[in-house]
């Protein structure tokens, strides 16, 4: 498959031609067994539904939904007919929905009911009153004047929405022709994906990306992954997120593999769905893998068909990584690092590295996928062995955050150069190591300190589930280090016994000065730990609220 030369939807069409009896998309608990030929076509239905609802090539389209059926249907029918997905994160509320809907210029919302309830219906309400006494498709909002279409995944009829059966209905108005001349339209690096960054500084920014970005980065996991067409991928992580929609359903595509959702993520629902349908990868943040692990040890699961699957999203920590391997049976589990602006895959291990390589590094640049690592302060290229930070240029990177060109020029420089604010070290075969991010590392009394190296030695304390470790402001250091720490079910601690674990086998400099036990971390809804809210919630515990106010140079 040539990078650049394809697109989505004419991914599709190739891979149902050469599989047409293969799985695609499988719900055991929905009764849904797609083949390949079966998933094109339910694709192409939805596709001409859309195109009759009005849609154009380049308009955007919401979904706000977890990992259920419709989500992937809508990937690859946008895929075909040219409207650009954008994904919405489950956990936002009103104010950030209607800060995405306004940003994206978004024509249409398709969402589910909610999480817990009816709460993404309430919000949409609240938010545009007007639906309650409109015709669906015909929406006149005061907020989003751009927002026509609300398309409501599900039986029940609302007031203002079309139901999806409507959608998938107004496909017989539309020609088998008229669809082939829409996708045949279509450009491989034209967007049709965005994202929206975490916003862990700032309001999110939308990452435009196109189908040779996605295609790209699916080709390159897979090859990694060493994925074929009788690999069946059990998908736990959200679809909204790279991790879902690339590493996850991208990823199976290319391959002619089975896509095996779970709709919600439980630790139990996915051990149950690897051996029912004997999955042989399963994706994973490391707070995934340590859940499940977790429910192993309570009761039994037959996990012998894993042989691989990512764990990514977050620093891995060794410990986990190898009981994964060793415990759940995935002993070519891969982890890959890299972030939404790189579609997301950046550098991955292969499966034929050892294991020690698969458990200490990030992996070597994926195919066809530059990486440097640069001091911060020139933009000069260091050494194997010296940290800066880690940039990559190639066919995965973005082609710019929507309406932000300012923002988009600070982040790839003239020369195409992403640049990712992650810390690295490259060694002379070229895997990296993460060691932190920019504005993650502490600097107490003049010595850089960084998080990651404190955290992985913490690890191995048999009593220590995670550990996430910030600084807080100090009058009299600059920052000083705090450990906040989840013990394993039944275990107790103090932060004396933790603050001796570390006593000569860690510098003096980076042994905690504060230890505080947690029961849960704040994430975002991708899994990825918040460390700007830890540093907010130690300062205020700790009394720092004065010392943070102090200026430094």
């Amino acid at each position: 498959m040539e990078i650049g030369k394809i697109t989505i939807g004419g991914l599709v069409d190739e891979i149902a031609a050469r599989f047409p009896n293969n799985d695609a998309l499988v719900y055991p608990d929905l009764g849904i067994r797609y083949s390949y030929e079966q998933f094109r076509q339910v694709c192409n239905r939805a596709a001409k539904g859309f195109m009759k609802l009005g849609l154009q090539k380049g308009d955007k389209v919401s979904i706000w939904a977890n990992n259920v059926p419709e989500w992937v249907i809508t990937q690859f029918a946008t895929g075909k007919m040219g409207a650009v997905m954008v994904t919405v994160n489950t956990n936002y509320r009103s104010f950030e929905l209607e800060y995405l809907l306004k940003q994206s210029d978004s024509t249409t919302l398709i969402l589910i009911a909610g999480i817990v309830g009816k709460e993404y219906l309430d919000m949409v309400y609240e938010l545009c009153p007007e639906l309650r006494d409109c015709q669906p498709g015909q929406l006149k909002s005061a907020k989003l004047p751009l927002l026509k279409n609300i398309i409501f995944l599900g039986k029940e009829r609302h007031p203002g929405m079309f139901a999806w059966d409507d959608i998938m209905a107004l496909a017989d108005q539309v020609s088998d022709e008229e669809l082939a001349a829409r996708q045949a339209s279509l450009d491989p690096h034209d967007v049709i994906n965005m994202q929206y960054t975490s916003g862990t500084t700032g309001f999110p920014k939308g990452v435009m990306l196109t189908h040779t970005n996605l295609i790209g980065n699916a080709v390159s996991l897979a090859e990694c992954m060493a994925f074929t067409d009788r690999d069946r991928l059990c998908i736990p992580v959200p679809f909204f997120h790279c991790f879902g929609c690339v590493l996850g359903t991208l990823t199976c595509v290319v391959s002619g593999a089975a896509m095996v959702p779970v709709v919600a993520f439980k630790a139990q629902k996915v051990l149950e769905t690897i051996e029912k349908e004997r999955c042989t990868a399963v994706h994973g943040v490391p707070t995934m893998f340590i859940a499940e692990l977790e429910e192993m040890e309570k009761k039994h699961y037959d996990t012998s068909s894993l042989r691989t699957g990512i764990m990514a999203g977050a620093p891995c920590p060794i410990e986990v990584m190898k009981a994964v391997v060793n415990k759940m049976g995935a002993r070519e589990i891969c982890i890959t690092y890299g972030q939404t602006e790189a579609s997301p895959g950046i550098t991955m291990t292969r499966t034929t590295d050892p294991i020690e390589l698969r458990v200490s590094t990030v992996g070597k640049a994926l195919p066809n996928v530059e990486v440097k690592i640069v001091d911060p302060a020139t933009g000069k290229t260091v050494p194997p062995g010296v940290q800066g930070e880690l940039c990559t240029r190639g066919y995965h990177v973005m082609k710019g955050y929507y309406n932000m060109p300012e923002a988009t020029a600070s982040a790839i420089d003239g020369d195409g150069w992403l640049h990712t604010g992650d810390l690295a070290v490259m060694d002379e075969n070229g895997y990296c190591k993460i060691t932190g991010r920019l504005k993650d590392m502490i600097i107490r009394g003049g010595e850089n300190i960084y998080p990651r190296e404190i955290e992985e030695f913490l690890y191995t304390n048999p009593k220590v589930k995670d550990v996430q470790v910030v600084g807080v402001p100090s009058a009299k250091y600059g920052e000083e280090v705090v450990a906040f720490i989840q013990l394993k079910e039944g275990q107790t601690a103090t932060e004396d016994e933790i603050k001796e674990y570390c006593k000569d086998k860690i510098s003096r400099f980076k042994i905690p000065a504060f230890v505080l036990f947690v029961d849960q971390y704040p994430t975002t809804a991708s899994g990825k730990i918040q460390k700007y809210k830890l540093r907010e919630q130690a300062t205020k515990i700790l009394g720092r609220e004065k010392d943070a106010s102090i200026e430094t140079a």
